[in-house]
């Protein structure tokens, strides 16, 4: 079994400024439904679809935030700071998704494994062994599906990322903030 289900969902994917939440449980089955996994993907994948709208609605929010505090004087510009919350939450998506390809190719890969064992075995008929490779082999394609959604999870952010670096053009995520700064690195890399 992978090492733990994810237990998945982010405000921004189903609803980006409400109150709800939507936790998404991602299980084998989901794994093994290719349709319901590339259903998720596409849902998780509209934060990234809308990123102008929504970078744009976070700066008037932090503008108008500004704007409502009397008389405090903050060191930053509102732009600065909802880049860095936009980010945040970017990077939180990417993350997630990326979670979730990688635990459904360890499912999957598990499930070929486990048929490969049974072959192995040489205690099956020959009618049982070429059921088994039969679906070996339909598990093998779906594993390659699931793996080529690495790459439009990389396709994806590198979109993303320059959509944000057109808008956020003087953010950089600080070299302090490690997990940030990998995801910034990956997508400028086309990872």
């Amino acid at each position: 079994m992978p090492s733990r289900q994810p237990v998945l969902g982010s405000q921004a994917v189903f609803s980006p400024s409400a109150d709800k939440t939507r936790t998404v449980h991602v299980d084998p089955a989901t794994c093994h439904n290719l349709s319901l996994f590339k259903e998720l993907m596409r849902e998780y994948r509209k934060v990234d679809d809308n990123v102008t709208m929504r970078l744009n609605r976070t700066v008037a929010q932090f503008r108008d935030r500004e704007r409502t505090a009397s008389g405090s004087v903050t060191s930053r510009r509102p732009e600065d700071e909802a880049c860095e919350y936009f980010w945040k939450d970017l990077v939180s998506n990417w993350k997630k998704r990326t979670e979730i390809i990688q635990y459904c190719v360890d499912v999957v890969d598990q499930s070929i494994d486990g048929k490969r064992r049974a072959i192995e075995s040489e205690q099956l008929s020959a009618e049982d062994e070429s059921s088994l490779k039969q679906a070996s082999y339909a598990e093998e394609v779906k594993r390659n599906q699931i793996h080529n959604e690495l790459t439009v999870e990389a396709i994806t952010r590198q979109r993303s990322l320059d959509t944000f670096k057109n808008r956020c053009r003087f953010f950089e995520p600080p070299l302090s903030d490690k997990e940030a700064r990998m995801w910034w690195d990956r997508a400028l890399k086309g990872r």
